[in-house]
């Protein structure tokens, strides 16, 4: 279980095993065990969702919001502020672009991109509660972490050291195209056609950026795409 107490270490707050043996093989087979670390998040939340029925919408969408925050550290919501920083400020130089997303000072674009982002999930969610699709609420978080699998199989990552490139090389790719396929196939069949079309235009999107930008990714933009993706999920069933 070394893999799987990794992932929930990683991505999460929830308390996990601190002794563990950490080597390229447990990493790489940590990353199998995203798309359930997602399940898991979103069960959280439906969960606190049914728990907090009884107060008005819009302050139910903003505590879930807190939580979903608090329960994954911002881990996510970090990487998308340096990738919104370095678009800003990289002047086109992926060099440049790459220095500003390893700078720990956040910008003002950093900063209004991340109001904006939050006040937009925080919308869609009052939507998703209004009409209880708690399937999508379920299922936002998992797909996000999906996004991460499928860039990690069909993009080079740029920084030759660290814990990203560990993952990336270590992955197993053949388990991980079929967890991302099953996953994909989940998503037709729980929340129909269009949050998955969103999903997938939105992973399309973000690698056209990042390899047009930098030539490929980071860990930032492994965030960013887990943020734009369960935007993007929630959105497309709140239109639908």
């Amino acid at each position: 279980m070394n893999a799987f107490f990794l992932a929930v270490q990683f991505l999460t707050r929830i308390p996990a095993p601190i002794n563990l043996a950490i080597n390229d093989q447990q990493l790489g087979l940590s990353v199998l065990y995203y798309p359930l670390i997602g399940l898991l998040i979103g069960g959280l939340l439906v969960l606190l969702s049914l728990a907090l029925t009884h107060i008005a919408v819009p302050l139910q969408a903003a505590l879930l919001l807190i939580f979903w925050v608090f329960i994954s550290g911002g881990l996510h919501l970090d990487g998308f502020a340096d990738c919104t920083d370095a678009w800003a400020g990289g002047l086109a130089s992926p060099q440049r672009s790459l220095e500003i997303m390893k700078d720990p000072a956040v910008g003002p674009i950093a900063t209004i991109s991340l109001v904006l982002l939050l006040l937009l999930k925080w919308t869609v969610l009052t939507e998703i509660l209004v009409k209880s699709q708690f399937t999508g609420l379920l299922l936002a978080p998992m797909l996000g972490r999906c996004a991460i699998l499928a860039l990690m199989l069909s993009t080079p990552y740029l920084r030759q050291h660290g814990l990203g490139s560990a993952l990336t090389q270590a992955l197993p790719k053949t388990a991980a195209k079929f967890i991302l396929i099953s996953c994909l196939l989940l998503g037709f069949s729980c929340l129909d056609f269009l949050p998955v079309l969103f999903i997938v235009l939105m992973c399309l999107w973000i690698r056209a950026l990042a390899m047009h930008r930098l030539g490929g990714v980071t860990g930032d933009v492994y965030g960013a795409v887990v943020e734009l993706v369960e935007v993007a999920t929630l959105l497309g069933l709140v239109i639908l």
